[in-house]
Order: C-alpha cells, then sequence, then structure tokens
C-alpha cells in the first residue's frame, strides 16, 4: 500500500493578506517557517522514504525545512504546481468577487487540466514508489482537488479551509486512491 501525506506549504504574505497565490511565485514568511518546522517535528516521528514538492518556492522551501529532520531524498514533480488562475492572481477574495462574480477569470487552468495533471502525478508515485511512505508539499487548491477526485466516502469538505502547514493522508489500495484524513493540524498548535 503506497501511502501519501499531502502537506500544506507554510504561510506566505499572500495567505496572511488573503491574496490569491496560484502560480505566482510568493516565498515563505516567518510563520511559513516556523509552520514547516513543525511539520518537520511531526513528521520525524514517523517513518518516511521520500519527500516531493511542488517547484513553486513556497513549498519547496516548505520541503528542504522538512527535511532538515528527516534527511530524506527530495525530488520536484511539476504536476504538483498550484493551479493556475490566471488574471485572478494577486487577488483578495473580495476583489475576485467584485471583478469575476461567476468566478471565470481569463488565462485559468482548467478544472479537467488540473485533475488531469494530479491523477498523472499520483500515478507517477505510485509506480514509482510503490508500497512505500511519500511527503508531497503541495498548494491548498491542488490538495483540495485531488480530495475531491478521491472522496468516495465523503470525508473531505470542499468548502473547509486547509491550513497553511496542514496534513491530508491519502493510500492506494485496491486499484484505487482513497482518503485516511484532512487537515490534520494539532502540530501547529505550539
Amino acid at each position: 500500500m503506497t501511502e501519501v501525506c499531502l502537506v500544506r506549504h507554510g504561510e506566505t504574505d499572500w495567505n496572511k493578506a488573503g491574496k490569491l497565490q496560484g502560480r505566482t511565485d510568493v516565498p515563505l514568511n516567518e510563520t511559513g517557517k516556523l509552520q514547516a518546522q513543525a511539520c518537520g517535528k511531526l513528521l520525524q516521528q514517523q517513518s518516511w522514504d521520500v519527500i516531493i514538492a511542488s517547484p513553486l518556492s513556497r513549498a519547496k522551501d516548505t520541503a528542504e525545512i522538512i527535511n532538515t529532520y528527516l534527511n530524506l531524498p527530495l525530488r520536484v514533480m511539476p504536476e504538483f504546481i498550484e493551479r493556475g488562475f490566471g488574471d485572478a492572481e494577486g487577488l483578495t477574495a473580495a476583489e475576485r468577487h467584485e471583478k469575476y462574480p461567476n468566478r471565470d477569470s481569463k488565462n485559468s487552468e482548467s478544472t479537467e487540466a488540473l485533475n488531469r495533471r494530479l491523477k498523472e502525478g499520483l500515478t507517477t508515485i505510485n509506480n514509482d514508489y510503490p508500497n512505500q511512505k511519500v511527503l508531497l508539499i503541495t498548494h491548498g487548491a491542488a490538495i483540495h482537488q485531488i480530495l475531491d477526485i478521491f472522496d468516495t466516502d465523503n470525508k473531505h469538505k470542499r468548502d473547509a479551509r486547509l491550513a497553511n502547514g496542514g496534513l491530508s493522508n491519502i493510500y492506494f489500495r485496491e486499484a484505487n486512491w482513497h482518503i485516511k484524513d484532512t487537515n490534520q493540524i494539532a502540530h501547529l498548535a505550539d
């Protein structure tokens, strides 16, 4: 059974300001670095085989901070880059609602393209790391979409905010991915 822990990257200034980041490469802020350290401290209590990260700096830097506790092979996979939100990137929720009331901003990545990309990435993980435990450091929209795709038991609440540094766990069994839990955040309380 292949297991994947989906880790949302640490906080950025845009997260704090409520701005949609998408593919815009915004770095971690100090809180985000502390969140990554908290993840590393928790995850070092378990056994892991590899860390995979999105190529955007906020995810890659989160992975590198976590890896100071684990010392694992680190692989960057473009399949897990954040969803492209096109012209809506950099806008707050209020600004997006005003400018794009139907949520149809120009130049956004389609749900179909996102689903295809994420499924291909998970297939690669399952093929390259069968029966291993994988940490996947990625982004809020990407994690939500992965959970939506495989949520056969209604364990994932789409409107629930995924915390920066939060952990969600999935596993591959009987030819499909299954959700174990979502948005685990107790390690961030300190």
